[in-house]
């Protein structure tokens, strides 16, 4: 084990808190690395890992001009996205799991880790991340130590999390529970081995084990399948947390819209990953007037306030988006957020300058780049020069319009909660739930056409309920169940309305039946105009939608009728819906909710 065997771990380890010491010398004993090191989430340190990143080849520093203290990273080409044939929800009782997740017995899988750990970090080093999902200083901050022996992880949980010695402190201080996160690439090195750029192993294994809040990840180095605390901590296990201790964790954004009256909103929006969710979060107004700040992008977690009102605090310090679509017109932004640098950009395209590119980032696409695998590119090349899950990874306190209230340990009171996914026909441009509970049903049935962040074909129609699909760390149906009855929490009065909407409907001739992006504020001005009994609507059997003439098109080449054509709702097809989502439904077996069985025989016969 390298310079183990001369330095006993306790004596060297810079905290005192027993459980963690323990669970460091047992991964020590079973990973063998040849060094250990303590993150301290310094300066000093970041420069150091990053320059040996450089050195390795993971890492290319970029132009320190146009992006200074910012990196680009290529995985290798197996290792692009999510895995989720290969990530698993290991609780005690299959049930638990559900239909949505794989599911293995804790035992069994344990005996295959152990296994794929024995030695997969010999000749490497195990770094020891200390990290806190959300505010230090909250009044129950959620630790977790991430175990990895990738020091590209490092790099990326420096930006995506609080980290290091403070946090160290504070665990052992007040002794706390932290999820144990374990991480390896699986690519040990023999003595004498060269290295490669990117590590990884062919095969994959994101595990999480919900009664004891532990997370495994083997063999890969990308994303959400390497930095622990996003999608693993933040979702997966967090979801168990919540669900027992009455909280909501989920894949949303929070924005803050201020009107022209100075009146403030808060509106938590949960999309599929790739339909535009960062966009909206870092959205710039069409209309004169409105004023959007963001809170996050990505994750939302969510309590009920002492009085029966609906909380929201973003766990994240950093933005981990899809490059692609991101730019220059389409979110400023974030473009802005990313050009003050010290980012990470993984498998997008170099410019000759020492830059990077993306498809959508500029109008104007260079004439000449290196594409993320390395190969001469033109723009008459017949591939992508970003690979279409090319990510940036930034800190969020960089974002311009970052709202003051992202620093705000108890989060903000929510008006409105909007669920959405990428559909070409069928559903509507925007459409109010009828209830609470007719809202909860719009999230369970909620449904998108793939996208390049998962493995998988593109383009086919998915459930994916409140956008949780990949990240519900239990039943499903326990899970729809968790957020019908904590609504008995609430002061009614006080709950935010739901609404869904759909930015991807096209029209007859197959063009884009809205223009989306900064014009998307024009829907979000009708939603709070509604919550104020201001705007008028129509009803039709699945919800409220807007009349023509009550969407603001000022300045907007677009006419009410074209509004109408947007949110129609055409019985033939909703009839193939309403067959959809009775499909969809049969899985949950008895796990279904009663009040959504009463939604969906209430659209039937509304439908009817």
């Amino acid at each position: 084990m390298g310079d183990l065997a001369q330095k006993p771990l306790l004596e060297t380890a810079p905290t005192t808190h027993a459980a963690l010491l323990a669970w460091v010398e047992e991964v020590a004993e079973l990973t063998q690395p040849d060094r250990i090191h303590w993150v301290d989430g310094s300066e000093q340190e970041n420069t150091r890992l990053t320059d040996e990143l450089v050195a390795a080849g993971t890492l290319t520093r970029l132009n320190q001009e146009l992006f200074p203290n910012s990196f680009a990273a290529f995985s290798d080409p197996a290792d692009v996205a999510r895995v989720e044939e290969q990530t698993y929800i290991c609780s005690e009782k299959e049930h638990d799991a559900g239909f949505t997740n794989n599911w293995m017995a804790p035992d069994e899988m344990k005996q295959k880790l152990r296994g794929l750990f024995a030695g997969s970090m010999r000749g490497r080093t195990m770094y020891v991340i200390p990290f806190v999902m959300g505010h230090l200083d909250a009044e129950d901050p959620k630790f977790g130590v991430e175990i990895t022996d990738s020091a590209y992880v490092v790099a990326s949980m420096r930006i995506m999390a609080t980290i290091g010695t403070k946090v160290l402190d504070k665990i052992t201080a007040t002794d706390a529970f932290f999820v144990p996160a374990l991480h390896s690439l699986g690519a040990p090195l023999a003595p004498g081995q060269t290295d490669v750029p990117w590590p990884c192993n062919p095969d994959k294994w994101i595990v999480h084990f919900p009664e004891e809040r532990s997370i495994w990840s083997y063999g890969s180095g990308y994303g959400g399948n390497a930095l622990l605390g996003k999608k693993c901590f933040a979702l997966r296990i967090a979801s168990v947390m919540a669900r027992d201790e009455g909280w909501l964790a989920e894949h949303m954004l929070i924005l803050k819209l201020t009107s022209p009256e100075q009146k403030t909103y808060y509106i938590s929006a949960a999309f599929p990953s790739a339909c535009g969710k960062t966009n909206l979060a870092l959205l710039d107004p069409t209309i004169e007037g409105w004023k959007v700040e963001t809170l996050g992008d990505d994750i939302t977690w969510m309590r009920f306030g002492k009085e029966g009102e609906l909380r929201a605090v973003n766990p994240e310090a950093g933005l981990f988006g899809v490059a692609p679509g991101t730019g220059w017109g389409t979110n400023p932004n974030a473009m802005r957020a990313i050009a003050k640098g010290n980012s990470i950009f993984t498998n997008v395209a170099l410019t000759d300058d020492g830059g990077v590119w993306w498809e959508g980032m500029t109008e104007e696409v260079p004439a000449h780049l290196t594409d993320w695998q390395g190969n001469s590119w033109t723009p008459d090349s017949d591939k992508p020069a970003a690979h279409p899950n090319s990510r940036f990874c930034t800190p969020i306190d960089q974002i311009d319009m970052l709202a003051e209230e992202y620093n705000n340990p108890d989060g903000v009171e929510l008006s409105a909660i909007l669920f959405g996914g990428r559909r070409k026909t069928t559903i509507p441009l925007v459409t109010e739930a009828r209830s609470w509970s007719n809202g909860i049903f719009m999230g369970s049935t909620l449904s998108s056409e793939t996208t390049a962040a998962a493995a998988g074909a593109v383009g086919v129609v998915r459930r994916d309920p409140m956008a949780m699909l990949p990240f519900m760390g239990y039943d499903a149906g326990d899970y729809l169940n968790h957020w019908v009855n904590l609504s008995a929490k609430a002061n009614p009065e006080r709950l935010p309305k739901i609404f869904l909407v759909n930015w991807f409907r096209r029209t007859a001739e197959g063009g884009f039946a809205w223009p989306g992006f900064g014009d998307n504020a024009r829907v979000l001005k009708w939603a709070i105009e509604r919550l104020e009994g201001k705007a008028d609507a129509v009803e039709t059997p699945i919800g409220f939608v807007p009349t023509g003439e009550s969407i603001d098109l000022k300045g907007l080449d677009m006419t009410p009728a074209q509004v109408e054509e947007a949110v129609r709702v055409d019985p033939a097809e909703w009839a193939t819906e309403l067959a959809s989502i009775e499909e969809w439904y049969a899985n949950f077996g008895e796990s279904l909710p009663e009040a959504l069985q009463s939604e969906l025989a209430g659209l039937k016969a509304r439908l009817g």
